[in-house]
């Protein structure tokens, strides 16, 4: 089976799970080709490792190897009452496979084809490409760069638009994020190049009047 094949159907039973209020038992990856058979769920249930305001971090295992990731919902949906499933937005590591700080938001019904999304993080834009309900990070170096960016920043609003109906805007808010993210890093053994990644640059002081 395609990596791809296995984040899509493992994405969907992420989605399902977190509706009936489970903690999920695996963790959606970096996909790139279509799906080509149903994939097989293995091994023990997650385990959280905590929760930081509305981010969780848990930790798993799979065919693979151990996974680690974030699970977090977004505060507003628009436009309102739209007929979906529960949005969310993702960042996972696959240790044994060497991949890590893959994002991924799930949106809960079918996307128009071809159409990218736009992540805006703090004003900072991020083309995202879309397959069945999901988008994705084109490349590892900006999976990398948009966590960097989420961990630092304060709100995320991710736009896509689905097969029917009008264009969709969530909005995430991203205190908590980088405690989460720093959960999900260690129990996976990922080091972080920028040492600022996981909390927001310092504000410069106050000089005092004289």
């Amino acid at each position: 089976m395609t990596t791809f094949g296995r984040c899509v159907l493992q994405a969907l039973v992420l989605l399902t799970m977190a509706l009936s209020g489970l903690p999920p038992a695996v963790a959606a990856q970096k996909k790139r080709a279509p799906p080509a058979e149903p994939a097989k769920q293995e091994g023990p249930a997650a385990q959280s490792l905590g929760r930081a305001d509305s981010w969780s971090a848990y930790v798993s295992h799979d065919a693979t190897g151990k996974v680690c990731y974030l699970v977090g919902q977004p505060k507003k949906s628009e436009p309102a009452g739209v007929a979906r499933n529960q949005p969310m937005a993702m960042v996972t590591h696959r240790p044994v496979e060497k991949i890590a700080n893959v994002v991924s938001f799930v949106e809960g019904t079918p996307l128009k084809e071809g159409a990218d999304a736009i992540l805006d993080v703090d004003g900072s834009r991020f083309e995202l490409f879309t397959k069945e309900d999901s988008a994705w990070a084109r490349t590892a170096e900006l999976d990398k760069t948009i966590v960097t960016a989420l961990a630092r920043a304060k709100q995320a609003v991710i736009h896509t638009s689905p097969q029917k109906g009008p264009a969709m805007a969530d909005s995430y808010a991203l205190s908590g994020f980088a405690k989460a993210l720093m959960l999900i890093d260690k129990a996976c053994g990922v080091s972080r190049d920028e040492k600022s990644a996981a909390k927001p640059p310092a504000r410069p002081k106050k000089k005092a009047h004289r």
